[in-house]
């Protein structure tokens, strides 16, 4: 009961405050006056979660990328093979949301994702199984907008997506890659940004040089935090 209180009394602190509290949670009762911690957050919309659940949620990551057999870049060299063209972005998509209940589990499971744009402009969607490499599925995409961008981005480059994946390889598990057509903050500068996973580091997030390979930390997330 005591527990259940305290919980009550920071949601309806953070509900009115329009903040986000932690409270020490206590168990069992007043008799044995035994507790135990647990750290509750409360969030804007009046929802109670366990911070522990970011925790599990890294963890789910990093066991979702060890389970990939096919690397982004071998994703990226079967969707080519299945469609023509150059890829702009490959990530490995452990949970679809989109699938339907037609019974065609194909956009139910996890999959690499990749985006490639056609010579003639057209852009498709490849679905690669990250067991086998096999194509799950191809289709084509006409919500991109961002053709001439891409094109003008990639002019001149001479590391593709796969090369990019390749050269953050050494960082980590690589969970995706895409161009940034318009560099760190709209610089200008285009850059392939990839995302890595490594035991006991996490996601870390790194761009390549389009031009040269070269591998740096995206600091780009921290700054606009500070």
């Amino acid at each position: 009961m005591k527990r259940n209180i305290v919980i009550a009394a920071v949601t309806a602190a953070a509900l009115v405050g329009g903040g986000t509290a932690t409270a020490l949670a206590t168990t069992g009762d007043d008799d044995r006056g035994a507790a135990s911690r647990a750290d509750v957050s409360v969030s804007d919309d009046g929802g109670v979660r366990d911070e522990a659940d970011d925790r599990d949620d890294d963890r789910r990551d990093d066991s979702g990328a060890a389970a990939a057999k096919v690397t982004a870049a071998d994703a990226v060299a079967a969707a080519l093979a299945d469609t023509p063209g150059t890829a702009v972005s490959a990530e490995l998509d452990d949970e679809d949301d989109d699938g339907d209940d037609d019974g065609d589990d194909r956009r139910e499971r996890a999959a690499w994702e990749v985006d490639v744009l056609s010579g003639d402009g057209t852009w498709h969607s490849v679905r690669i199984d990250p067991a086998t490499g096999k194509v799950l599925a191809s289709e084509r995409d006409d919500d991109e907008d961002d053709t001439a961008e891409v094109r003008a981005a990639l002019k001149g480059t001479s590391v593709d997506a796969a090369e990019a994946a390749k050269a953050a390889a050494g960082h980590g598990t690589v969970t995706s890659v895409e161009l940034d057509d318009d560099g760190d903050h709209g610089d200008g500068r285009p850059a392939w940004e990839v995302e890595t996973h490594a035991s006991g580091k996490g996601e870390q997030d790194w761009r390549v040089d389009p031009k040269t390979g070269k591998v740096t930390a995206d600091r780009s997330d921290h700054s606009d935090n500070d």
